[in-house]
Parts: structure tokens; C-alpha cells; sequence
């Protein structure tokens, strides 16, 4: 049956048998607990009969003379002659050759771990602390495959977002006599802390990997009734998302997913895992000339907007056209600020007919002291903005913002119609602009937006959030950054998508707390996502809908399979 997107490309794995040694800690390749994760030497002989299911990134635990538990994660592995032998000549090799049989008890294999904590028992569960103490040598190794033992030493909050199933290399852990997944969830509640998805999340992964199979189900999560998120002044309410879409594909999640049958919807019920059409989903079109904006795959209502130029006062930016300098961009903002001290009807068309006047050049040149050739690469630049994205017969942004931002509800402001790049950008930054002023302004443009918690999606966000030389482009850098430093306390999330993360600007990359990092393969990229060494090597060979969650505040860097079903529509 097809279900999803993807499906999990390597079976589940519980690994062997939790009750069951798999080998002893050794003392002969050196055994040395330091500060320095670099001096640190822990390493175990693993049994003849056990090494095949032995995997780099399995987690092993160490027990302790009084029952604590150091809670492991295998790094490296190495063969090892057990005898004095030299198997690298001819005549070795022609044996080996004609023998099909391999003599696992000639050789040795070792592990090397990463001690990740140490457990004790509390009550039916455990408390972790930081691995101060070495284990004994000769002490048994086995494999974790205790949901409270994982769950612990990785620091995995028992409740939250959902986002997928703690794995090994591809495999799901499933543990207990019926074979049970361990959930990873991100912490959402007040305490200790704040939500997470308020100190911003990134999917980041290459074509093909499944980031917007993942964004949906994610999205999906965020938007379930019970969801709350408390306000300043202690009320409690549901988030609104809004979901910038250039391929037209989330307001599908307005509709169930016929392949969710009756044995995933019990599947799912049991996990906690919220599925099914979002019904308060509004596709908000903005209007740009005659184009039109044909719904694919979806019958969301849908409603046109507009974007008013006053938006522009503030925002020069969203004008600019091109890079300007620094000098360019004061200019411009000089321009629109008499502008809209004199307009009666303050248009794009008024202020193109405004920079044009002789009058309005004078005044620039004597009084604003901006030099002609200034004024004049302002003014070529303005004019190559489409006229027509702003003031259009719809109606205006900041009017329909009960619309755009509604407890509970998805808002998708879909740009796929859009041919023109730089509508696209205009539209995004326009919106987007007036969402994050309205949240961190004390004189805010609505209200409902400052009173409503907010999760901002951005889809392709390296074509907004690009690092660039020019002064326009550092504003919006700047607005982002603000934004992603005051989302905790304002309520606001950022929540991006990407294929190329290394384009997003640094100072808005390191505010962002969750990276869930799919199949990426450019080494620039997978340098800026700066998952941990541990993991770092397997970021290239994950399957479609396999990924590393790096989280610091919410748990170790592990990774996750995700649902290979869609819990909402997904795809044509």
C-alpha cells in the first residue's frame, strides 16, 4: 500500500538481546575518562557470537558495581588479530580465498564509545548525570534497548512535538515482546524552559529527502487541539502558523490522506500523534495584476490580498530592486520619508510620478544633500519594482489581519503563480515584515497578531534569508535576527525549510535551537548544520525521511526516522 512520501529504508533494529552481554569493557587499547572528549579511551571486546549486529551508533550501556549505568554511543569499530599473524602475504590471502568460512575467534573486534551519561534508577524510571566515573574493566556490555534506558540517556523529553522514531543508522529501535518504537518529541511546555518551536526550527536536506513530507506532519502537530501555548498575560491559546508556499503544496493539509486507514489511525491514536485535514486552513493569495492563482491538489478557501504601499514607509527594502550601498538606501528612505509627509494617496504609482517630478529632484540634491548620481540609481531602481504588486483591487494586508493570523488556524500564502522572482520576494518580506513588526513593536500594526502565539513558515527560506553585501539586504537580515532572538519571549517561531542552509545568513542560523537535518551531500552544507562528529558521517547516506535532530536544549544530537505516511494530503 502506498502511504507516504517515503518509507524507511532499512528494517527495524532492537539489536540483540537487552538481557545478554555482548562483550566486556577492555583495558588493553586504554581506558581513560577526561574532560577531553578527544582524551577519553573506552573500548570493549565484543563476543564472537555477537559482533554481526554490532553497528556504528548503537547505543550500549555499562553497569556499575551498585546497579547505575553508563549509557554509551559505539563510535568506531576495529578488527584486531587475536594471534601473532601476518594475514597481509599471498599465501594468507589464497587461504582466505578458498576458505568461504571466516573464523570469527581469530581475531578480535573493539569498540570504541562515547560515554553520553549515567543512569540511576529513580522510581520507574531513571535521572541522568554527566559520565564522572569510569567503569570497571571486565564490566558486561549490552545493548540498550529499554525505552526508559534510550529515552534517559539521551535526554528525550517524555512529551512534546512529535517528530519521528529514535534509529540507528536507518533502522527503527523497536523494543518489548511486541515490538515498539521509541517516540523523539521536541519539549513544549513552559517548564522547565520554554516550548522549543518558540527558539526556532530548520529542516534542512536535499531534493528528494522528504522536507516537506516532514514539514507537513510537523506542522500538523503544532496545530492539534489540545496544543496551548501560554502568553504574557497567562492566557493560553492555540498557535497560528503561517506558511509561505512556493510550490503550492500546503494547503492540501486541509484534507485527509486516504492512505491513513483504519490500522495507521489506531497506530497513530496510540502514539499521541495528531492526523487528518487541518479544517481552519485559508490559502491568502496575494493579488499581482491579471495573474491568477489556479489551487492544485486542494479546495481550501482561498481569499486575495493585497499589499498597500504604506507598507513601504518603514520598509524601503521591500523597494529597493537591486544592492544598493548603504549611501543608495538612506537616500531612498529620505525619499520615501517626504513622500509620505506630503501624499494624499500615498501609491507606488504616486511616488514613481513623485520621483519624477523636477521638483522632488531639487529638493534631493539642495536640501537632502544626496548626490545626483544617487538620486538617479535610486530612481532606476525603484522603477524596475512591478508596479502592480502593490495597491491592487483586493483587500490590504494589515485589513484582513484577523484573516492571516487566527488561533488554531493555517494561513498558506502560496507564490507559485508568481513568475517574477522579485514578486515573490516582495510579497514574502512584505508579509513576513508586517507579521514580526506587529509582534515586537509596542505600538504594534494588530493587535491580533501581537496577542496570538505565532509560528512563521518558510519554505526555500535561503532565497529570503540569504547573507548579502547590500544595505537592503542587511535590514532584512537584521529584522529576522531581532526576531529570532525575541521569538522566547514574544511567542514567535521561526519555522524554516531549506536545501541549502549554508545561504542563511549567520546571525539568524545560530538564534535557530532544532535542526532537523535529512540527506545532504554538499560539503558546505553539511559543514554549516554542525551536527556533532558522531553523527556528521552518516549525513550523506540517510534515506529519504531519516534525519538528525540536533537540539541541544531538548536532548543529545540522535538520530530519527519519521513517519513514512503523510498525516495529512501530500502530493498531486
Amino acid at each position: 500500500m502506498d502511504i507516504g512520501e517515503f518509507s524507511p529504508s532499512g528494517s527495524s533494529d532492537a539489536g540483540a538481546d537487552a538481557s545478554e552481554p555482548i562483550g566486556a569493557v577492555a583495558v588493553a587499547p586504554g581506558l581513560q575518562l577526561s574532560t577531553e572528549a578527544s582524551e577519553t579511551r573506552l573500548s570493549a571486546y565484543i563476543s564472537a557470537g555477537a559482533r554481526d549486529a554490532v553497528r556504528l551508533g548503537q547505543y550500549l550501556l555499562i553497569p556499575y558495581p551498585e546497579g547505575d549505568l553508563l549509557f554509551t554511543r559505539v563510535v568506531a569499530m576495529e578488527y584486531a588479530a587475536e594471534f601473532d599473524l601476518d594475514d597481509a602475504t599471498e599465501i594468507q590471502t589464497r587461504r582466505a580465498l578458498a576458505n568461504e568460512s571466516f573464523d570469527e575467534r581469530a581475531y578480535k573486534l573493539l569498540l570504541r564509545m562515547e560515554p553520553l551519561g549515567i543512569l540511576s534508577r529513580s522510581g520507574d524510571g531513571y535521572t541522568r548525570r554527566a559520565s564522572d566515573r569510569l567503569p570497571k574493566p571486565g564490566a558486561a556490555v549490552r545493548v540498550a534497548a529499554d525505552p526508559a534506558e534510550i529515552k534517559s540517556g539521551l535526554a528525550i523529553p517524555a512529551g512534546g512535538l512529535f517528530l519521528g522514531h529514535v534509529a540507528v543508522n536507518g533502522r527503527v529501535i523497536e523494543t518489548g515482546r511486541v515490538p515498539t518504537p521509541i517516540d523523539y518529541r521536541l519539549r513544549d511546555v513552559d517548564t522547565p524552559g520554554d516550548p522549543l518551536i518558540f527558539r526556532h526550527l530548520l529542516i534542512a536536506g536535499g531534493t528528494g529527502a522528504g522536507k516537506t513530507h516532514m514539514a507537513k506532519n510537523i506542522l500538523r502537530q503544532l496545530l492539534a487541539p489540545e496544543r496551548r501555548y501560554t502568553m504574557g498575560d497567562g492566557r493560553q491559546l492555540p498557535p497560528a502558523v503561517v506558511q509561505f508556499d512556493p510550490q503550492d503544496e500546503y494547503a492540501q493539509m486541509a484534507h485527509d490522506n486516504t492512505a491513513v486507514d483504519s490500522d495507521w489511525q489506531q497506530r497513530l491514536e496510540r502514539m499521541g500523534v495528531a492526523y487528518g485535514g487541518v479544517s481552519d486552513t485559508l490559502a491568502l493569495v496575494p493579488r499581482y495584476g491579471e495573474t491568477t492563482y489556479a489551487p492544485s491538489g486542494h479546495t481550501a478557501e482561498t481569499l486575495a490580498f493585497t499589499i498597500p504601499f504604506s507598507l513601504t514607509r518603514h520598509r524601503p527594502y521591500l523597494i529597493a530592486g537591486g544592492d544598493l550601498n548603504e549611501q543608495q538606501y538612506h537616500a531612498l528612505r529620505s525619499l520615501l520619508r517626504r513622500f509620505f509627509a506630503s501624499a494624499e494617496a500615498p501609491t507606488f504609482t504616486a511616488f514613481l510620478a513623485y520621483l519624477g517630478a523636477e521638483e522632488t529632484r531639487a529638493t534631493a540634491l539642495d536640501r537632502d544633500r544626496i548626490h545626483e548620481a544617487t538620486y538617479d540609481a535610486v530612481v532606476r531602481r525603484v522603477r524596475a519594482v512591478p508596479r502592480e504588486i502593490f495597491d491592487q483591487p483586493a483587500p490590504s494586508l494589515p485589513e484582513l489581519d484577523h484573516r492571516l493570523v487566527r488561533p488554531g488556524g493555517l494561513t498558506v500564502i502560496p507564490t507559485y503563480h508568481l513568475a517574477d522572482s522579485r514578486v515573490r520576494s516582495i510579497v514574502v518580506l512584505a508579509v513576513s515584515s508586517f507579521l514580526i513588526d506587529s509582534k515586537l513593536s509596542t505600538s504594534p500594526l494588530s493587535m491580533r497578531v501581537k496577542e496570538t502565539p505565532l509560528i512563521i513558515g518558510m519554505d526555500e527560506a535561503h532565497n529570503f534569508l540569504a547573507d548579502a553585501d547590500g544595505a537592503q539586504a542587511q535590514q532584512v537580515i537584521a529584522t529576522f535576527t531581532e526576531a529570532a532572538k525575541q521569538g522566547r519571549k514574544e511567542r514567535l517561531g521561526l519555522f524554516l525549510i531549506t536545501q541549502d542552509p549554508q545561504d542563511i545568513a549567520p546571525g539568524i542560523f545560530k538564534q535557530v535551537n532544532t535542526r532537523c537535518v535529512l540527506n545532504l551531500v554538499d560539503r558546505a552544507a553539511i559543514d554549516r548544520v554542525n551536527v556533532p562528529a558522531a553523527l556528521r558521517w552518516a549525513v550523506p547516506y540517510l534515506g529519504r525521511g531519516e534525519m538528525i535532530v540536533h537540539s541541544p536544549d531538548n536532548s543529545e544530537a540522535v538520530q530519527v526516522t519519521g513517519l513514512p505516511v503523510a498525516l495529512t494530503r501530500h502530493g498531486r
